[in-house]
């Protein structure tokens, strides 16, 4: 007699997996903006490292051409800012 009571209904399914369906979509929604945001980072650093590349190696270069060039190349320079502001930018005299 109280099998209808325990056993689950049709549409109590339905409305189960409909709620779960929604719940998938969600979360799929979510981690494509996590996987938009993380390959956005991805590229920004990949330019940051490509920058810092030609920071550290473009002056060893200039250096062959002569004292001209060296003095060139750190005007060329794009300025570094540490997070607490505190660092400015400095350019050496030539051949120091």
């Amino acid at each position: 007699m109280f099998d209808f009571l325990f056993r689950p209904t049709h549409t109590a399914y339905l409305k189960r997996a409909s709620a779960l369906l929604e719940e998938a979509q969600m979360a799929r929604i979510e981690h494509q903006a996590a996987a938009e945001h993380h390959s956005a980072l991805a590229r920004m650093y990949a330019e940051r490292a490509r920058r810092l590349e030609n920071e550290l190696y473009r002056q060893p270069r200039a250096a062959e051409h002569g004292t001209e060039a060296v003095a060139v190349a750190v005007e060329d320079r794009p300025q570094l800012y540490s997070l607490d502001g505190s660092r400015k930018a400095t350019t050496h005299p030539a051949g120091s």
